[in-house]
């Protein structure tokens, strides 16, 4: 039986979403700033749409901005936090080292334009302290920027106190809810959340589609120039079945979150108390704090996409055409069966400023035997060592 355990990268297409984007494909082509019978019948269906996904946030939908991923509205949001911050004279931006990178190279692109971040620690667990977000708040602060859920270890943040903190002390407050939209109840209002990305194929929504939610009081500009969709602020038609599809699959994830949370957590706690069997395991992230679907773990002396290209290598071996291998003999040629070289280590690329690492790139030198469990010392000042490999295992939730 197939498992797909990818949906931390991308998720299938639910029925809502098909059902709502296949009709929207064959009926509802007119732009919807145009203004004939076509084009109309597509406006009223974005600003349904619009009131669907605010609806879900608990925001308004002049405050949502269609985009065309996650991707993009972090961008939107960490630019523009940070210049209506150097408008006032403020350059301080406020992160983790393990956000998503597209958190992370646009923070690096505006330390190059003269801002100073700072990365907050997370420590072993992957959670940030209050007290240290706190402490790290200077008068120049403008923008603090802190995910929802850990893509990869699953950690939840404290989002509402980060939040309440942010409010209280001024200063602007972004999430990156890419994982957690669909699959955490969310608030925007109640968490304090001045600004949040999402997008829509994490929660079985079509690629190529996201949103920007952005507090009625934060005067962002224009991301994208060109027309005057979204109100003016991103240019371009919008892609009306994809969005369609997208607020229809919302809609149906926060439905259904209460059932869901609670079917898919228990198999996410059966699994983890399984794979903690095997001898020098680790489950990675907090123990408390985790999202419904997402389980972490690492293997001491194990690399684990060495792990993987081992187990793909051993199906393209089952699975590979041609003339079976014969016994020793007249004729016989060791070339009658395809050969694929040996699964070769993949180097886990680093997070960065003191994130997750893995062994790659860690300490240099020879590599230990194979029966010796390696322990790589933690290169930041979270405490203790750091899991050395990662597997990482999203339960589907209709699975």
């Amino acid at each position: 039986m197939f498992v797909y355990a990818d949906n931390a990268a991308t998720t299938a297409m639910s029925k809502a979403a098909i059902d709502a984007m296949t009709p929207a494909m064959h009926q509802l082509y007119g732009n919807p700033s145009s203004l004939h019978q076509k084009g109309r019948e597509a406006n009223y269906a974005l600003m349904d749409a619009r009131e669907t996904v605010a609806r879900c946030l608990n925001a308004q939908p002049r405050e949502i901005y269609f985009t065309g991923c996650g991707t993009e509205s972090d961008n939107w949001a960490i630019t523009e936090g940070a210049r209506l911050g150097a408008e006032q004279g403020k350059r301080h931006i406020i992160s983790d080292p393990i956000e998503h990178h597209a958190v992370l190279h646009t923070l690096a692109k505006l330390e190059k334009q003269g801002f100073e971040v700072t990365y907050l620690p997370v420590h072993e667990d992957g959670v940030v302290r209050l007290e240290d977000l706190a402490a790290a708040i200077r008068p120049d602060t403008c923008l603090v920027t802190i995910m929802f859920s850990n893509n990869e270890i699953g950690t939840v943040q404290p989002i509402r106190e980060i939040g309440a903190l942010c409010r209280e002390r001024g200063v602007l407050f972004h999430t990156d809810a890419v994982q957690a939209v669909g699959h955490l109840p969310i608030d925007v209002a109640a968490d304090n959340i001045d600004m949040l990305s999402l997008s829509g194929h994490k929660f079985h929504a079509p690629k190529g589609v996201g949103a920007l939610y952005c507090k009625k009081s934060v005067p962002i500009r224009n991301f994208i120039e060109g027309g005057a969709q979204e109100r003016g602020r991103r240019g371009g038609t919008e892609a009306i079945p994809a969005i369609l599809a997208m607020a229809a699959a919302m809609k149906d994830s926060c439905e259904h979150m209460e059932e869901n949370m609670a079917r898919v957590s228990a198999m996410r706690d059966k699994l983890i108390d399984g794979l903690s069997k095997i001898p020098r395991s680790r489950c990675n992230g907090s123990p408390d704090h985790r999202a419904p679907g997402l389980v972490s773990f690492c293997f001491e002396g194990i690399e684990g996409e060495s792990l993987l290209l081992r187990q793909l290598r051993q199906r393209l071996h089952q699975r590979l055409p041609g003339p079976q291998p014969r016994t020793a003999g007249p004729g016989y040629a060791p070339r009658d069966r395809p050969r694929l070289p040996a699964a070769e280590p993949v180097r886990v690329q680093h997070h960065g400023r003191g994130g997750l690492h893995s062994p790659a790139g860690a300490g240099g030198g020879a590599h230990p035997a194979a029966d010796e469990p390696r322990v790589v010392p933690h290169a930041g000042d979270h405490g203790g060592p750091l899991p050395i490999n990662r597997i990482f295992i999203w339960i589907r939730k209709d699975e």
